[in-house]
């Protein structure tokens, strides 16, 4: 069974160059490779020894139940098989016989009664257990092709394999471990994260993680640096990209261009205005995630406010590494209650670190200070006013509380001088991104997440950090 999903050259031996011994092995592989689900099923495992193996053990199950129901079949089988070992030794015995007659035979061809009375009984009994062999074969063959629903519960067996191998699969790919990854790893340690990821605290959420990965790619691909944006009106300025048609109209005239000169000079031509997404910025990228009790809540679908805000974590983890920027992971809750796990760009992010990250949950109330005050210390850490490395910070969280006005007098000095962006999701509380809140105070960019199963709702996010 192993062979059969991992070889790439996959041939099935006729039934008639079988051990009758085996008859019933070949009946189980036979209903198992004539399985629809095994096609689905080989194009995950072929070439990968991990994949086939649990693929093997995922039918281990279902492989004793059948051989149960065949053990009748395996006996007449054996059976089969003995009396085929019996029937070479009549044979051979009737060689024996025959050389024997040959050496004690006269010039004339005669030989000794006794000698031909032996042979005469040697290919009777040859005769005989040969046809009880050829009987005990054919019983043995009917016996492999007639055990109840071996079919049906090999076909089973390979859909429930097939699922087994694409639900791991999914499982890898969602948390981002690639294939070129997993063939490095060692059978044991792959066993264990395999493990790992499927009695993690996320677990549940695998698909809406790869569904969060899978649209930040789609909207990496959507950015365009420094995009004009949408038209809102009318400014002042000199950028001849950006005239109205009346200004236009002013230059074509020959009594109005030494007007359009001056206005050109002082900035006070008329121009479309718009509103466009700002360049990301090139220092760290921050998650601030809330994980205090309240993000236990579940929303439509079953998704918890803590499935979603560590799926979009994660999603700008990806965001981070694709633009070799150094990532953060800030869990918070109480003003007391803080982990930091660090990413640095120019280092490989192990899987492990990304796990302990996303399932770790401290539990207790909600302090925005004590999270941002980590991240501006860690942004002042790398600022360098020579090159502009202007960091950005995501705060996830489903909570409102306020700030002191000392500690608010140092943030906005500090977002002055280091020049970050503050960006805020409101995760199942609209209350918490009203307008005059505190969350709505601190951040440029805010908005409320409502619907815990739509991943398109920060999509914009990804173009713009």
């Amino acid at each position: 069974m192993f062979m059969a999903t991992y070889k790439a050259g996959l041939r099935l031996r006729e039934r008639t160059e079988m051990d009758p011994s085996r008859l019933v092995n070949h009946q189980v592989i036979s209903a198992l490779v004539e399985s629809p689900d095994f096609t689905a099923l080989r194009r995950e495992t072929v070439g990968d020894p991990y994949a086939a193996a649990l693929a093997v053990l995922a039918q281990s199950g279902t492989l004793r139940r059948m051989l149960e129901c065949s053990q009748d079949a395996q006996e007449r089988a054996e059976q089969a098989a003995r009396t085929r070992q019996d029937a070479e030794g009549a044979a051979t015995a009737v060689a024996d016989a025959l050389r024997r007659a040959a050496e004690e035979a006269d010039e004339d061809g005669g030989v000794p009664a006794a000698t031909a009375d032996a042979l005469h009984r040697a290919i009777g009994a040859a005769e005989a257990i040969g046809s009880a062999a050829r009987l005990a074969a054919q019983d043995a063959a009917r016996g492999a092709a007639a055990v109840p629903g071996l079919r049906g519960a090999a076909h089973r067996a390979a859909g429930e394999a097939a699922e087994a191998v694409r639900e791991e699969a999914v499982l890898m790919r969602a948390w981002g471990v690639g294939s070129g990854e997993l063939e490095r790893m060692p059978y044991a340690r792959r066993a264990r994260l395999a493990e790992r990821l499927r009695a993690g605290r996320l677990a549940r959420w695998a698909e809406l993680i790869g569904r969060f990965r899978q649209m930040a790619d789609g909207e990496r691909a959507r950015k365009v640096e420094s995009a004009t944006g949408e038209l809102v009106g009318v400014t002042l300025g000199d950028d001849l990209s950006r005239l109205i048609p009346s200004e236009l109209a002013n230059l074509g005239l020959p009594e109005l261009r030494a007007v359009f000169a001056a206005r050109y000079a002082a900035g006070e031509l008329m121009l479309y205005d718009s509103r466009g997404e700002q360049p990301t910025g090139r220092g760290a990228v921050i998650a601030c995630v809330d994980t205090s009790h309240s993000m236990y809540a579940a929303g439509p679908g079953g998704v918890t406010r803590e499935a979603w805000s560590k799926a979009c974590a994660l999603a700008l983890l990806d965001q981070a590494r694709h633009a070799g920027r150094d990532f953060v992971g800030i869990l918070f809750s109480a003003e007391d209650r803080i982990q930091v796990f660090r990413f640095p760009a120019g280092r490989s992010a192990g899987i492990e670190q990304v796990l302990d990250f996303a399932e770790t949950f401290l539990g207790g109330g909600t302090s925005y200070q004590a999270p941002l005050t980590v991240a501006r210390e860690l942004l002042e850490e790398e600022f360098d006013e020579a090159t502009s490395r202007r960091g950005d910070i995501v705060m996830i969280t489903d909570d409102e509380c306020g700030v002191t006005e000392d500690w608010m007098r140092g943030w906005n000095e500090a977002r002055r001088v280091l020049g970050f962006r503050l960006f805020g999701l409101a995760v199942g509380a609209p209350g918490a991104a009203e307008a005059g809140s505190f969350l709505d105070a601190l951040c440029d960019n805010l908005r409320s997440i409502e619907d815990l199963t739509d991943v398109h709702a920060a999509a914009d996010l990804f173009r713009l950090i």
